[in-house]
């Protein structure tokens, strides 16, 4: 019951957190120069046909009104009409919404599973020449974007050594299997198109790797750093003293503990990936939202661009209140505590 009353707050706070990212993106997009329904129709359209268009945006009522029709449709999932795409905005949503998806996962898993495997090994090895080798990765990896690492992986990875595909999610030679997420790896692995999945794995491996540098870093400093002060406490020298095999020490009582401040990092890292990824995207040729979402700015186009926000916000939020989620498993401290109320 404590638990429930837990997530029911957190949810509440992801939901006044929403609306208050709503309102700022509303405001926004009313503050930009322009009027949006002669942006929508072009500047040779007639004063009459814009006019109209005006009414049907309701454009002409006051700005509590226009936010109530707007916050409206936004729930229904109706953002409008894209003025580069000239399609709906949602229609746009479903076409590139995955692909970044997709990405950004295959790029936090890399993160988790690298990021945390470099971090305990420094860790554990604290000042020797495996520690020093990965901080100097780890260094180099926060300070380098990650277009620089998408444009020299491409070309010593895609180009000298033509190991891995350089651009789009799938060969063309290969039968893309039919959409049913939206995530080519999932739909193929539904349809048992292995050939598909694999080629799918490899048009991955450069994007996802090159977006996720920075949080591997980022995720490999902070374990390393909690593992080398966790392995100096008393109750981990006192079950050394006692003669408890180092692996179940490693497992079950240094790493657990030590990863925490690192789940908590990666709720944040999922949120950047998503909105910094329009430069791999770019780089790689990939039709993802964060390039359409860059697209969109670029073309001040409001409705696409508004609605790239909110999504991300959206994703955002719930990848932080699953963190959350883990933390409280991996720490009974803090479940105690919120169980208290402190």
């Amino acid at each position: 019951m404590v638990n429930l009353i837990i997530f029911l707050k957190r949810l509440l706070y992801i939901l006044l957190v929403l609306l208050a990212l709503s309102i700022l993106i509303f405001a926004i997009a009313r503050v930009v120069p322009g009027d949006p329904a002669r942006a929508a129709l072009g500047p040779r359209t007639p004063e009459k046909i814009i006019q109209q268009l005006r009414e049907e945006m309701h454009l002409n009522e006051p700005l509590h009104v226009q936010y109530y029709y707007w916050l409206e449709g936004v729930i229904r999932g109706d953002f409008g009409k894209s003025l580069v795409t000239r399609r709906s905005v949602h229609e746009d949503i479903k076409i590139f919404f995955p692909a970044t998806i997709e990405l950004v996962l295959f790029s936090m898993i890399f993160i988790t599973l690298v990021g945390i495997g470099l971090g305990a090994v420094c860790g554990l090895n604290k000042n020797t020449w495996i520690d020093n080798l990965g901080r100097l990765n780890s260094y180099i990896g926060v300070v380098t974007p990650s277009f620089v690492f998408a444009i020299f992986f491409m070309l010593i990875f895609g180009y000298i050594l033509e190991i891995v595909p350089t651009a789009g999610r799938i060969s063309a030679e290969v039968i893309a299997p039919p959409k049913i997420t939206g995530l080519i790896t999932i739909d193929a692995l539904i349809a048992g198109n292995f050939l598909a999945f694999w080629d799918a794995i490899k048009h991955l491996i450069l994007p996802a790797i090159s977006l996720g540098m920075a949080g591997m870093a980022q995720v490999s400093r902070i374990t390393r750093s909690t593992m080398a002060d966790n392995s100096e406490r008393d109750y981990i020298i006192a079950e050394r003293s006692y003669g408890i095999p180092e692996h179940i020490i490693m497992y079950r009582y240094l790493l657990k503990p030590s990863i925490i401040p690192s789940v908590s990092i990666l709720g944040l890292q999922f949120g950047s990936l998503l909105g910094n990824a329009f430069l791999v995207e770019l780089i790689f040729r990939w039709p993802g939202l964060s390039r359409y979402g860059m697209n969109a700015i670029l073309s001040k186009d409001l409705n696409a661009t508004s609605a790239v926000v909110l999504i991300i916000g959206i994703c955002y939020a719930i990848a932080n209140m699953i963190v959350d989620i883990i933390v409280n498993l991996l720490d009974p401290r803090i479940r105690l505590q919120n169980e208290r109320g402190e």
